[in-house]
């Protein structure tokens, strides 16, 4: 005799939710239909379920063990263990009318629905905005039309008129669920449904509304306001949750915004620090002075120190990009510019500092 418990990995004793869910999991791994399916191990799996999933029968089971007979007996046609499988899927394992449980019990992720089904889903709609440099850096707030399918302002996404009231839906009879029986190579199988009429409400609108007819969802355009974070970069994508698409009687979808952003004529960026060129005199390198650069936030007034090099970089304390911290820094990289020609009086003095060795 098998150990169903052992079979679908539970201690004796499970509780019935704990059996479904075993068997939900096991059933979705080894289905046939699957890469990793094993007939014969789904066999199994389902004869156990046939027991233990049963009331009766797993009572039966656990006062009298080895004893139990499945209920049935093992006349012709069992096919495993003492389990006779054309009794169970002929006669009803599980309750006289052939295979019948939610769909998801057995063909949960195959695409095929199931007792509790994903919600429905409105598309996700995708957009691209232009940010300038500074927009970028500092954050900014964008308000955009977009055209999609929105819940109807008149009867917010019911479909009825409104103070029509509603009535029951004779597709599923008020259950917002419909059974359907499908035949195959293990029998009947009765599989459960959202009921696509009144999309699992159970009721449906005594009259249509005239705004949206019946829809519930209209095509319209609605501004969105966007608030753009402080330091985005080029080519992120800001996620707004339930901003795309509506769906009658289920989830809105979501707006992906991707971002693009300007380059600045002077100032680069990389991460949280801002970069910029400072060309300075041949003197002022030598001897120092004093300089006006274009930061983000205007101009400020940078003291070159005397004796600096080329390439050598000053650091200007937050005036970098913002973050939850404070901000970055504003690197300020000093380019010597050489003259290329000397009047006679530079000249004789570039002389006299080479001859002293300078």
């Amino acid at each position: 005799m098998k150990d169903y418990y052992q079979i679908l990995g539970l201690q004796k004793g499970a509780s019935k939710d704990e059996v479904k869910k075993a068997f939900r999991k096991l059933a979705s791994l080894h289905h046939p239909d699957k890469k990793t399916g094993n007939e014969e191990k789904y066999k199994e799996i389902t004869e156990a379920y046939a027991v233990l999933g049963d009331e009766k029968k797993k009572a039966e089971y656990d006062s009298y063990g080895h004893a139990f007979n499945g209920g049935g007996g093992a006349g012709g046609g069992a096919g495993f263990g003492g389990f006779n499988w054309a009794d169970f899927a002929q006669q009803g394992g599980m309750g006289g009318q052939g295979f019948e449980f939610d769909i998801s019990d057995i063909f949960e992720n195959f695409g095929f629905g199931g007792g509790q089904q994903k919600q429905t889903r409105g598309r996700d709609i995708s957009i691209e905005i232009n940010l300038n440099f500074k927009e970028a850096v500092f954050g900014s707030t964008r308000k955009v039309l977009v055209t999609k399918n929105s819940l109807c302002t008149e009867c917010k996404g019911t479909g009825g008129k409104p103070g029509s009231g509603t009535s029951s839906c004779t597709t599923c009879g008020g259950n917002g669920k419909v059974r359907e029986t499908r035949q195959s190579i293990m029998g009947s199988f009765t599989t459960v449904r959202e009921c696509n009429v009144c999309n699992g409400r159970g009721q449906v609108p005594k009259e249509r509304c005239t705004h949206c007819a019946g829809a519930g969802i209209r095509r319209a355009q609605e501004e969105v306001e966007i608030k753009i974070p402080a330091g985005i970069e080029n080519g992120e994508v800001i996620r707004m949750t339930g901003r795309g698409e509506a769906m009658a009687g289920g989830q809105p979808g979501d707006l992906y915004v991707k971002i693009h952003v300007e380059s600045h004529a002077t100032i680069k960026r990389d991460g949280t620090t801002l970069f910029i060129v400072l060309p300075i005199k041949l003197t002022d390198a030598l001897l120092g002075g004093d300089y006006k650069v274009e930061t983000l936030d205007g101009h400020i007034e940078l003291k070159v120190p005397a004796g600096i090099t080329h390439g050598e970089l000053l650091r200007v304390r937050e005036k970098g990009v913002p973050t939850e911290r404070g901000r970055g820094d504003f690197m300020v990289k000093v380019n010597i510019e050489i003259p290329k020609k000397l009047s006679r009086k530079a000249q004789k003095l570039v002389e006299e500092l080479r001859e002293e060795g300078v």
